[in-house]
């Protein structure tokens, strides 16, 4: 069986090109052993860019997890550090409304377990789910994205917006 720190690694390495990451990670009153960050800005404009037609940014923020198991209320206080802190702090800014061309913010949580959760927390990763638009979506929207793996048994369980990250995760276990 893999050890959670190499599975870690492992995924780190998998999330070097594209993120800025940092290890032991501090937000509020919580420590993460990693937390990986991308930024993306598209725009179009007419001849020169003064004559900007539009603009969009797209943040992703990715926190890594590991535990030796998960239940029900882990995920109740995954959902309060998302509204009382992440969501504020990272997609706000402490603002309002996230800056002007904001278009989307992920939250994505993977979540490295020793052991898989029971059927009921299972049931409870599958509904997970965070959204909140600002201005009516004219500001975009943040979106929380769960993915949890477990490696006793070889299992990725996701949220719907998690779902696309099962295939990295399960193709871990093949290296």
């Amino acid at each position: 069986m893999i050890s959670s720190d190499m599975y870690l690694k492992e995924l780190l390495l998998r999330y070097q090109a594209s993120f800025d990451i940092t290890e032991n990670f501090k937000i509020g009153n919580t420590t993460f052993p990693a937390y990986a960050w991308f930024h993306s800005l598209s725009e179009k404009y007419v001849l020169k860019k003064e004559a900007q037609l539009w603009a969009v940014t797209v943040f992703e923020h990715v926190f890594f997890i590991q535990k030796e198991s998960l239940d029900c209320g882990d995920l109740e206080e995954l959902t309060s550090l998302i509204k009382e802190t992440l969501e504020p702090v990272l997609v706000r800014k402490n603002e309002k409304y996230p800056e002007k061309d904001h278009m989307c913010s992920y939250l994505t949580f993977e979540i490295i377990l020793d052991k898989a959760p029971d059927e009921s927390t299972k049931k409870a990763i599958k509904k997970f789910h965070f959204d909140k638009g600002y201005l009516f979506n004219f500001r975009g929207h943040s979106e929380a994205r769960l993915a949890v793996t477990a490696l006793d048994t070889q299992e990725v369980f996701t949220n719907y917006g998690g779902k696309e990250l099962k295939s990295m995760l399960c193709d871990i276990y093949k290296n």
